[in-house]
Formats: C-alpha cells, sequence, structure tokens
C-alpha cells in the first residue's frame, strides 16, 4: 500500500470580493429648493404652524397655572408667532371686498380698520365683521382670511329704498325703513320722496303698491305722511290725492278706473278725495281768470 503523507496542507478558498457601497441619490429639485427655503427663512410654514401649535397649548397649561401673569405670557407668545409668521411673509397686502357698491365700499374698509402689512394671523376676524355689519350699507358680512397675504370682506348691501325728508333734513332709508347714516341723499334723486313723522317706518308698506302703477308714480313728486295714519300722495304739478288709513289698494284701483274712464291724471285736477271707499271726489283745477286793464291813449295833435 503506498504510504499515506501526512502534512499535507488543503487548499484554500479564495475570498470573495466585497460589494462596493450604493452611491447616495441625488435630493430632487424640489426639496432642494424646500430645503433652501427652510434655511433662509429658519422654518417652513408648515413646521412653523405645528411648532406654533404646541406653543400654544403650553401657552395655556401656564395661563391655567399662573393666572394674569399667563395671560401676559399668551399674549407675548402670541405676538412673537404671529411676527415670526410676518417675518414669513404673512403681512397683509390686499383687501377684497365683494357685493359692495363703489359708494359703500370705501366706508367698509375705512370699518374695518386694517392695514398694509398688518400680520395676518394676528387680525380678529369676528371683530372685524362686526365692525363691517355696523356700517349703515351692510346688511350682511362675511370675512375670510386667505394666506398669505389677501383678505376678503363679501357683505350683502341693503337695498335703498326712498329718501325721507324730515324735521327739515333729508335721510336714505333702507327697505326696512331704516336710515343709511353714511349714503348721501344728494346722490339718491331717483329714488321717491317721502316726508312726514313716521314715514320711513310705514315707506316699505306703500311704496310697493305705488310702484305698481308707473302712470301715478311716474307723476308722483312726494309720498306725504299725514298724522301719521295715512298717506297723501303730492304729483310733480301741486296737485293731491288723499289716499284712506285702510284699504289704500283697492282705492287706487278705483283711481285706475276713474283714469281710464276720464283721463283725469292726463288732464290735471287740484285734489282727488279717496278717502271714502263709496265715493270718489275729484275738485277739478281752477283756471283763474286773466285780468285785464284799460288804458287811456293819447290823442292826435289838432284832433
Amino acid at each position: 500500500m503506498p504510504a499515506a503523507v501526512r502534512g499535507g496542507s488543503r487548499p484554500r478558498a479564495k475570498p470573495s470580493a466585497k460589494t462596493p457601497p450604493k452611491a447616495p441619490r441625488p435630493a430632487p429639485a424640489a426639496a432642494a429648493r424646500r430645503a433652501g427655503a427652510e434655511a433662509a427663512h429658519g422654518l417652513s410654514p408648515r413646521v412653523a404652524l405645528a411648532g406654533a401649535v404646541a406653543v400654544l397649548a403650553l401657552a395655556l397649561g401656564a395661563t391655567l397655572a399662573t393666572g394674569h401673569r399667563g395671560q401676559r405670557m399668551v399674549a407675548a407668545i402670541g405676538s412673537g408667532i404671529d411676527n415670526r409668521f410676518g417675518a414669513a411673509g404673512f403681512r397683509l397686502k390686499t383687501i377684497e371686498v365683494q357685493g359692495a357698491s363703489p359708494m359703500a365700499t370705501a366706508d367698509i374698509v375705512k370699518a374695518a380698520g386694517v392695514y398694509r402689512n398688518q400680520p395676518m394671523l394676528g387680525l380678529d376676524l369676528d371683530g372685524l365683521r362686526q365692525n363691517v355689519q355696523r356700517v349703515g350699507w351692510v346688511k350682511e358680512a362675511r370675512v375670510v382670511r386667505l394666506l398669505p397675504d389677501t383678505l376678503v370682506v363679501s357683505v350683502v348691501e341693503h337695498r335703498q329704498l326712498a329718501v325721507w325728508q324730515h324735521a327739515g333734513r333729508q335721510f336714505v332709508i333702507d327697505d326696512h325703513g331704516q336710515v343709511i347714516k353714511e349714503a348721501d341723499p344728494a346722490r339718491f334723486a331717483t329714488l321717491p320722496l317721502v316726508v312726514g313723522e313716521g314715514a320711513a317706518d310705514h315707506a316699505p308698506e306703500i311704496l310697493p303698491v305705488i310702484a305698481q302703477r308707473p302712470r301715478l308714480i311716474g307723476q308722483m313728486d312726494a309720498l306725504v305722511r299725514v298724522d301719521d295714519r295715512r298717506w297723501d300722495v303730492r304729483m310733480k304739478d301741486g296737485s293731491l290725492i288723499q289716499l284712506p288709513a285702510d284699504g289704500v289698494d283697492a282705492a287706487l284701483m278705483q283711481l285706475e278706473r276713474l283714469d281710464q274712464r276720464s283721463r283725469v291724471l292726463e288732464l290735471g285736477f287740484d285734489r282727488i278725495d279717496l278717502r271714502n271707499p263709496d265715493v270718489i271726489s275729484v275738485r277739478p283745477r281752477q283756471v283763474q281768470a286773466l285780468q285785464t286793464q284799460t288804458y287811456a291813449l293819447p290823442t292826435a295833435a289838432g284832433l
């Protein structure tokens, strides 16, 4: 048998090659821009907002624990947060007024009391809405904050109904008889004129009835409230139509039938009394007789 050979060496395995480490993926362009913006401003708006919520929660706890001192702390923290957002661009640049006439817009902006570059997050929207709704033009108001820099004030205006003359002064009233204090009556010459004590309160009742009669309202100068119980219609030529305290619509229907038969509104009159529902009294316009005078003519010389 062949002799066994001792001390022989085993064949060595070849070392496996190491996998080279993967190169990191380049950051997307958007992430790079966002990172740059965060570096420039310190915090992104989203991160700043989350931080603001956390700080306010801590401030609320401090308020409950320390009383008035905590309230001052909350105010200081809120001011700091507001300034932080202001530095990030959340400042008022534009105020948009929607639903208002040009005459009302200036009064609405003045009542809002905001100013350019005011921190947006510090605006009291409910307080702004209440201030705007105190303006006489405004029936309803809604205030919306559009970040980063726009405030939207949306309003519904009162409808201007008439000009009310009382105690030597004139006012514009709305369709509820309320005075629109900011409105200049001189700019509403096309509105009907109502005169006398109680005329503003009762104008919303009578004017829609009159408006249904184009021939009448076309010749009407004013509606005069008499003893705060009924109306006289004063015409442009100085004539007068006396309406009853009750049943105004029925009385005006009688006037329409009379006008269809006799064209009384066209021919003219001095007074029409509609206060009695059974009798229409018409006083014709009196034509004043021309006054004549006689003059003595001089005689010719020698005659």
